[in-house]
């Protein structure tokens, strides 16, 4: 296993996958079933994920994407079988719109507190770019033998941008939509700033939600965010700021950049 990941064993079935080193501080996720495992997310493709997975289980591999942006699909070539929601299926295929690949392995390579794989060639790597192998849509399950995953478009950060919450250990996936310490990406010509602020509303009303695990950052969040959003939302509202070119808004430990 390369130094490059720290893998940390949520539960007997369940492990984060971190990439410490890199100033995103990214989380993937691998959930193991009876019959397949699920990888939320590939994270940045600087190290051999595959061999990490490879080491913790030997299932076939579903990668549950929860959405098409550099830091979640480094790796998604390292796997055969990819899902996506509907609205990002052309972003696999073609590439993230805006983005050039310059820029990408610039934002890559910068500010890294481990040192880098010995493996990765930044001259050479380019992002996965791929038909998908189940499109999602909201409220879908991606059932993987014994477990089953919610599908729940939450749209903001991203057209297509997905968490995944799965009822009966009450573990909610976020992704991009909500994590703590660094500002929450709402401010970019794909993102929305009401569509990410009606999709934190749809996630804190979850039955059963037991543990949330973001995907940048630390890797828990306490359970009391949820009112914590509860609230923020209504003090976006009663501001009306809602909207592109407000700025950073800060509350407590989690704040977003409109």
């Amino acid at each position: 296993m390369e130094e490059w990941f720290t893998v940390r064993k949520l539960d007997e079935k369940t492990y984060a996958i971190s990439e410490w080193g890199h100033w995103e501080k990214v989380h993937t996720f691998l959930l193991i079933g009876d019959t397949e495992a699920v990888l939320i997310d590939t994270g940045l493709g600087m190290g051999d994920l595959k061999a990490v997975v490879e080491s913790l289980t030997s299932l076939p591999i579903i990668v549950a994407t929860t959405h098409i942006h550099t830091d979640y699909i480094g790796n998604h070539q390292q796997f055969d079988t990819h899902y996506v929601h509907e609205a990002e299926v052309e972003w696999l295929e073609k590439g993230i719109p805006g983005r050039a690949m310059t820029d990408i392995k610039e934002d890559l390579v910068r500010d890294c507190t481990k040192e880098i794989p010995a493996t990765f060639n930044l001259d050479t790597f380019e992002l996965y770019k791929g038909k998908s192998a189940r499109v999602l849509k909201d409220q879908d399950t991606i059932d993987f033998g014994g477990r089953q995953l919610i599908v729940l478009h939450t749209p903001g950060h991203s057209p297509g941008h997905v968490c995944y919450f799965e009822k009966e250990t009450g573990y909610l996936f976020t992704g991009d939509l909500f994590y703590l310490e660094t500002p929450i990406y709402a401010f970019y010509p794909s993102t929305n700033p009401e569509d990410l602020i009606q999709s934190l509303g749809k996630i804190i009303h979850l039955e059963n939600i037991q543990k949330i695990y973001g995907s940048h950052n630390t890797l828990s969040i306490p359970l009391d965010c949820l009112a914590e959003i509860t609230v923020a939302i209504a003090v976006l509202q009663q501001k009306d700021v809602i909207r592109f070119g407000t700025g950073i808004h800060q509350f407590g430990s989690f704040s977003f950049q409109f």
